[in-house]
């Protein structure tokens, strides 16, 4: 079976755009090929700087023969549907059309459409110059003389050349022709910018990409990815020190070289006074560079690593000069605003109204800028007010939540230290600081340390360990692989910071609307459920400014959550009433729902109760909905087995309320399994439809009966079979 090769060659890609590059190269290609009728036993992409490549394997040669009937009109069917059909199949007359018979229908024409296969060559060369022209870069752009030309190719960056090669192993490839943006597609390509800039012949994979490497280029993104970390530990391990691993810049970095080469660089011990993320944080933006540590202390050292796309003369040390020189130079910038930050604002009379506003105390860095936050009136929205304004609500709200909060956790979490801190005391001087350093000058240069800052800070200025934790943590979780806080101070603003954000919008009805969601709504009712679900709080959102519409979005949210950890959606559904809102008791339902369910008795129980709400429906679509929901009248029981029944759903409706009210809804759905047997018997021998009317109407009672003492848990109904 042939092969396909192809070579998009170009200028040097951005990083963050690779990878979605050369998916879409693969998408694109083989679903046109499927589309075509070819098929194909794998294709595989990939990606440097400088090429897009696809390597097709086991790609049929030719698409198959097809044929087509399309039914026509009866063949005494009016001129224009004539005229319609032939001109739907292509004929040129009825002459070209079969005459089939049916028995009911009469004599129609049928157009037997035959098209023959197309070889691969032809398939691909039409694909390639559409897919190339429809490239869905990010950003684009034209050059040369060919720009000024109407309807010139746009592209990420200027595309030089085109390689496509086709044929079996044993065989030698051809050129299949096309062109794209001026371009002919051929079998040439050429090796790293510097060290094999020429240009080579290419017959298929193997050799393109042995080749390749002989000239100093590695294709595949994952193996450069896997050279850097590996030398990159080792060098590092032979300087004493550790790497400080980051998979992110890692991917970025084996996006920016074709041929990495790992070298090491080092700058003045004293930027090591700089808090140890604004240094990682510095390097890495600025310079593409990995810190290291000391393995013994864990502290940053003086020395990183960078990745060099050339194999320099002098072993790289101009290189690593020249790297170092660039970094000490924003190291002097991080080393001024870490020294501007813990020194006084000027004009500090000026803050004095929003230092009382907030109880700060403006000896206090931090404090001086959560006054300045206040003073400027920095905006957070247009119909929401000013940040100063959000933070006064935070603190609000967390007061509120705290004592909350820390009864719930009591039994798993360590004690606040420091004697005599009242929590609310705590969580109100947290959410006063909790956005103070979106002021300073290290946030300003670095927003991703923004609450890590704040917390550096408040311990510097002595704030009680849980005031800073909780500036760190109350932005979290920023994901669904980050950690959520767990200091109830911490806990409290986080919450309280996620509450004000959804009430705030949905009160200015600004809500996420299909895949937008400016505002990260959705991230932050996740959080809010992930905060209280894993720390196990009990807490009552309505009671907390969430409308009704809000809370079928906490609803919505946690559905996508639950599913996520293996739950079933209509398990979910069936617990769930649109005025639940403590989060924890609904998951606590599902999960007791799903035990009863595993069990045999469960779900004969299921089975039972889904023959009652069916046979209720049924009749209640002939009486009326609710017609049945009434007192059972017992001196019209008359068989053993409705006595039974209506006796034990008196029974288990207490017991069940009994569990319902110690929130033990394990224990409430084991109790609804009780009523099993008598379910069970109430079908085999009683006849609900029975002729006399009261007896038909009490019986459906007891179904009533059963399906209210059910709902107190779940609605059998919504569970699936």
């Amino acid at each position: 079976m042939p092969d396909l090769l192809v070579e998009l060659f170009c200028e040097e890609i951005p990083a963050r755009m690779q990878r979605r590059a050369a998916t879409h190269l693969r998408e694109a290609l083989t679903g046109a090929l499927v589309d075509a009728g070819l098929t194909y036993e794998g294709a595989r992409d990939y990606v440097t700087p400088r090429r897009l490549t696809l390597d097709v394997r086991g790609l049929t040669a030719r698409s198959a023969d097809t044929t087509e009937e399309r039914k026509g009109p009866r063949v005494d069917a009016p001129e224009k549907a004539l005229a319609g059909f032939l001109r739907g199949a292509g004929l040129a007359s009825v002459d070209e059309a079969e005459v089939r018979s049916d028995p009911k229908k009469g004599d129609f024409y049928v157009a037997v459409i035959k098209r023959e296969g197309r070889s691969a060559e032809e398939i691909v060369a039409e694909a390639m110059p559409a897919i190339i022209r429809d490239f869905p870069w990010p950003k684009s752009m034209r050059w040369g003389a060919p720009s000024a030309e109407p309807g010139a190719l746009r592209w990420v960056r200027p595309l030089q050349s085109i390689l496509c090669t086709f044929g079996p192993e044993t065989e030698e490839p051809v050129v299949i022709d096309f062109e794209a943006g001026g371009i002919r597609s051929g079998n040439v390509t050429r090796g790293h910018r510097f060290h094999a800039g020429e240009a080579f012949t290419v017959r298929r994979f193997d050799d393109y990409a042995a080749e390749l490497e002989k000239r100093f280029v590695i294709i595949d993104p994952q193996r450069r990815k896997e050279m850097i970390a590996a030398d990159a530990r080792n060098l590092a391990f032979a300087n004493g020190v550790e790497l400080v691993e980051d998979d992110a810049l890692l991917d970025e970095v084996a996006g920016l070289v074709e041929w990495p080469v790992v070298l090491m660089g080092e700058f003045e011990r004293e930027f090591l006074e700089i808090p140890d993320e604004v240094v990682r944080l510095t390097i890495k933006t600025n310079q593409k560079c990995f810190v290291c540590r000391d393995p013994a202390t864990g502290n940053l050292t003086n020395k990183f690593i960078l990745v060099a796309n050339i194999e320099a003369s002098d072993g790289g040390a101009e290189i690593a000069r020249g790297n170092g020189k660039v970094v000490r130079a924003r190291l002097a910038d991080a080393l001024h605003f870490w020294t501007t930050d813990q020194a006084d604002l000027p004009d500090l009379e000026k803050y004095r109204t929003s230092a009382e506003k907030f109880d700060l105390d403006l000896k206090k860095p931090l404090d001086q800028r959560m006054a300045k936050l206040d003073h400027l009136g920095v905006t957070f929205h247009a119909k929401l007010g000013t940040q100063g304004e959000r933070v006064a609500r935070i603190a609000a709200l967390a007061e509120e939540l705290v004592d909350i909060i820390a009864d719930a956790m009591e039994t798993d979490l360590a004690p606040i230290e420091g004697e005599g801190a009242e929590l609310r005391d705590l969580a109100r001087r947290a959410a006063h600081l909790a956005k103070a350093d979106l002021t300073t000058e290290i946030v300003g240069e670095f927003p991703e340390v923004q609450g890590a800052m704040g917390a550096t800070y408040a311990v510097l200025q002595g704030e009680h360990p849980s005031v800073a934790r909780a500036i760190e943590d109350h932005y979290k979780p920023l994901g669904p692989t980050d950690s959520v806080p767990t200091d109830p101070v911490a806990v409290a603003v986080a919450l309280a910071d996620k509450l004000d954000l959804l009430t705030g919008f949905w009160a200015i009805d600004e809500k996420p609307t299909g895949s937008k969601d400016p505002y990260a709504l959705r991230r932050a009712a996740l959080g809010v459920i992930r905060i209280v679900l894993e720390n196990g709080i009990r807490l009552a959102l309505a009671q907390h400014h969430v409308s009704a519409d809000l809370l079928s979005f906490f609803h919505d949210r946690l559905k996508v959550w639950l599913r996520d950890k293996g739950a079933r959606h209509d398990l979910i559904d069936a617990v769930l009433s649109e005025t639940d809102d403590d989060l924890l008791i609904i998951v606590r339902k599902v999960e007791a729902l799903q035990k009863l369910l595993d069990s045999e008795t469960g779900a004969n129980l299921r089975v039972g109760t889904e023959r009652a709400l069916n046979i209720l429906a049924a009749e209640e679509k002939k009486d009326g909905a609710g017609a049945f929901d009434r007192p059972v009248d017992r001196a019209l029981l008359a068989e053993p087995a409705e006595k039974e029944l209506a006796n034990v759903i008196e029974a288990v409706a207490g017991h069940v309320d009994d569990h319902v009210a110690r929130e033990d809804y394990e224990g409430a759905f084991a109790v609804l399994a009780e009523l099993r047997p008598a379910v069970d018997a109430f079908f085999d021998t009683v006849m609900v439809n029975a002729d006399d009317a009261k007896v038909r109407t009490n019986r459906l009672a007891i179904l009533s009966g059963l399906r209210a003492v059910t709902r107190k848990l779940a609605d059998f109904s919504r569970i699936a079979g």
